[in-house]
């Protein structure tokens, strides 16, 4: 059995994006799709004093390219980034011990928005000991629109089960899966664990960055095994109080 996820590349995602990565035998990136701005391809959280804040990667608000298509022409936001992350994180745990992540997410001149996060995703999934073979939907090609496209893609790859997100519900049709024999899984996302961040109350749906800041080594474990805590679709984000900054 060869288990496949496709899916579309995001900004330093959060933790679940790499659970999936890990659970499967292929991840595709399937960035020669529409963009969509202020999307998770440009955007993403992380946890300030004043609770979850955006970085927001200035890609423009035009639709009409593919995501592998935007070019970033100001390179200015990949300082603002880090510092803001500095900032937030000069605290935490594990942030000494991972400085050199900031340094290997933003000191370069990657100008194309897959690019960028495609190399970050592949940094950290290996930082996390994920083994995984990462492709591109370019390299693949494929035939058709929304479900017969997935189809195409993963018969080229000998896949014979699918890993969707949740969101697969609204737009695959799963009679067409029964009909090529592959098998089709909706992900869902475990109750994953809390642990001590540097502010209060706690956000599951911020950057896998706020894991390995406050987890270090411990933060593979914490996304494999997935017991307790709050499930992160159940995070809402609340007027917020600071805490101290945790012990290891």
């Amino acid at each position: 059995m060869k288990t496949v996820a496709i899916l579309q590349s995001n900004y330093i995602p959060w933790k679940g994006y790499f659970d999936l990565i890990h659970e499967v035998d292929l991840f595709v990136f399937h960035d020669d799709l529409q963009y969509t701005h202020s999307d998770w391809r440009n955007r993403n959280l992380i946890m300030t004093a004043q609770g979850p804040k955006w970085l927001t990667i200035p890609a423009g608000r035009s639709e009409k390219r593919l995501i592998c298509e935007v070019e970033i022409k100001d390179q200015g936001w990949k300082g603002k980034h880090r510092r803001l992350i500095e900032q937030s994180y000069r605290g935490a745990p594990h942030f000494e011990e991972h400085r050199g992540l900031l340094d290997f997410l933003y000191d370069n001149e990657i100008s194309n928005l897959s690019e960028y996060n495609q190399r970050a995703i592949r940094h950290v999934a290996e930082l996390l000991g994920i083994d995984t073979e990462l492709g591109d939907s370019r390299t693949i090609g494929a035939e058709g629109r929304k479900t017969q496209r997935l189809i195409s893609m993963l018969r080229r790859v000998g896949a014979t089960r699918y890993i969707s997100g949740p969101a697969g519900k609204d737009y695959i049709d799963e009679e067409m899966f029964v009909d090529a024999g592959i098998e089709l899984v909706f992900k869902e996302y475990p109750r994953y664990p809390e642990y001590r961040q540097q502010f209060a109350p706690f956000a599951h749906r911020v950057t896998v960055l706020d894991l390995i800041f406050n987890l270090g080594d411990r933060a593979p474990a914490h996304i494999w095994t997935g017991e307790g805590g709050a499930s992160g679709a159940d995070i809402a984000f609340p007027p917020r109080r600071r805490m101290s900054p945790p012990g290891d």
